[in-house]
């Protein structure tokens, strides 16, 4: 939302009106006036809209010209400028200039100034996003979730606008890294990330690794829900983690369905239409059990947004630090603004996809449907190509894989068959395939151990 409150010059009644601190305001300017130099360190904290006084904006604006321009930052310098724009006159001519210098108390205390600055400016936005909010809460003509969805975007927007990364220094950098190679060294699991429970796939990823997204895709009915439940269930059960699961496909019943059969061994069919045996009741009440013990959160919102999904995500992250986000899938979730075509469409998707990942610091394993064009080649192997609909699911992905069905099965069976996951991508290492056995009545992948490399 765009900031829509009009700053005033300084009055009896305007100075009153909104948060603002005038003596800080005005402790910036003078700070950069006495030492240009500290422009650069304010700069990252500050923009002219965080200045109240009007007067005291147009001469930040002032800064900013000169210093793009590379003109040098005095007093003269900016008079003149102020005065081509016609505004010399009116913050006060060089009087009010010579008074920031003569002011201030001290140049070097710029940061503290500014921030004081800045949290004003945000207490205005505050308010201004709250008078909106009070405006949508009248409007009975909207539906409810698209007024709470802008409530939550407006809180957020005024959140990511604080969020600023400084430059750091190279030997900090080195530092951590340093500290953490030292770390995983003493280790004897070489799984660092969050595990699958795959073994081959885990020592090639060295398990999913924090703020990376990966994509599984897959021609329909190639497994790729199965193999997200999997995961799913091999990280919450095994090692205890916290997984978020957002079914556009499937609602969550289903989904508790599929993975009650994945535990008990009792395929979906009959657990959908309740023809579990006597023998069976104690598997199924024990799968019920252990589930109901795992830190996973079901969501099964059609056609989610990225920013519903992202404030979703937010949400469940601060209430219980989540480990793993799992997405089925891409294809099925909308964009959040009109796009000209389904390719920008699914671009933004991605993109966001990858925003996601590393704003919470966590991996983002999402399911990606396969274009045609597959079909028509003699060789079934997918290539990166055949992403569906966008080339930049390749592009924002650290990891791609595809599921690849194999013509020769392991076993002459219904049940079971021979999947390769072809690793097409992987940024930081090496690509490999890697077999699996995918038992399809129970949608559910295992190692292959049993089969010859």
């Amino acid at each position: 939302m765009e900031d829509n409150f009009q700053p005033e010059e300084i009055s009896a009644s305007a100075v009153s009106s909104q948060p603002h601190n005038r003596q800080a305001e005005e402790a910036v300017l003078g700070s950069v006036l006495i030492n240009p130099e500290s422009y650069y360190d304010v700069a990252q904290v500050l923009e002219a809209d965080n200045f109240y006084i009007i007067r005291n904006r147009w001469i930040w604006e002032v800064f900013t010209y000169l210093h793009e321009n590379r003109i040098p930052i005095d007093i003269l310098t900016l008079s003149e400028e102020l005065d081509n724009r016609n505004q010399l006159e009116e913050i006060g001519g060089q009087v009010y200039l010579m008074s920031l210098i003569n002011q201030t108390p001290s140049s070097l205390n710029a940061q503290a100034y500014a921030r004081i600055v800045e949290e004003t400016s945000v207490r205005r936005r505050m308010l201004t996003a709250a008078n909106e909010m009070a405006k949508l809460a009248y409007q009975e003509d909207k539906d409810i979730e698209s007024i709470i969805n802008s409530v939550e975007q407006t809180v957020f927007n005024i959140s990511e606008r604080r969020t600023k990364r400084d430059l750091l220094p190279i030997q900090a950098v080195i530092s951590e890294y340093y500290d953490k190679v030292s770390m995983l060294s003493a280790r004897s699991d070489e799984i660092f990330g969050v595990p699958t429970g795959l073994i081959d796939l885990d020592r090639l990823l060295g398990g999913m690794q924090k703020s990376d997204l990966l994509i599984v895709a897959g021609r329909p009915a190639s497994g790729k829900t199965g193999f997200l439940l999997t995961v799913a269930k091999n990280t919450a059960i095994i090692h205890k983690k916290h997984v978020a699961i957002f079914s556009l496909e499937m609602s969550n019943e289903q989904l508790v369905q599929r993975m009650i059969a994945q535990e008990t061994n009792i395929n979906t069919q009959r657990l959908r239409s309740g023809k579990i045996e006597e023998h069976e009741w104690d598997s199924f009440a024990q799968a019920v059990e252990v589930l109901s013990n795992t830190k996973i959160f079901l969501d099964d919102t059609p056609a989610l947004t990225p920013f519903q999904l992202r404030t979703k995500c937010r949400r469940l992250h601060l209430e219980h630090h989540i480990d793993l986000i799992l997405v089925d899938y891409i294809q099925l979730m909308s964009g959040d603004t009109r796009t000209e075509n389904r390719v920008q469409e699914v671009s933004y998707i991605s993109r966001n996809l990858k925003t996601l990942a590393r704003e919470l610091n966590v991996p983002v394993l999402a399911a990606a449907q396969l274009s045609r064009a597959v079909e028509q080649r003699s060789d079934k192997r997918p290539m990166l190509s055949d992403l569906r609909e966008s080339g930049s699911l390749e592009q924002d992905a650290d990891v791609v894989m595809f599921l690849h069905k194999k013509e020769d099965d392991m076993a002459e069976t219904d049940r079971s068959q021979l999947v390769e996951l072809m690793v097409a991508k992987h940024r930081n290492g090496p690509t490999k395939n890697i077999e699996l056995i995918f038992l399809k009545d129970l949608a559910q992948f295992y190692n292959a151990k049993t089969v010859d490399k």
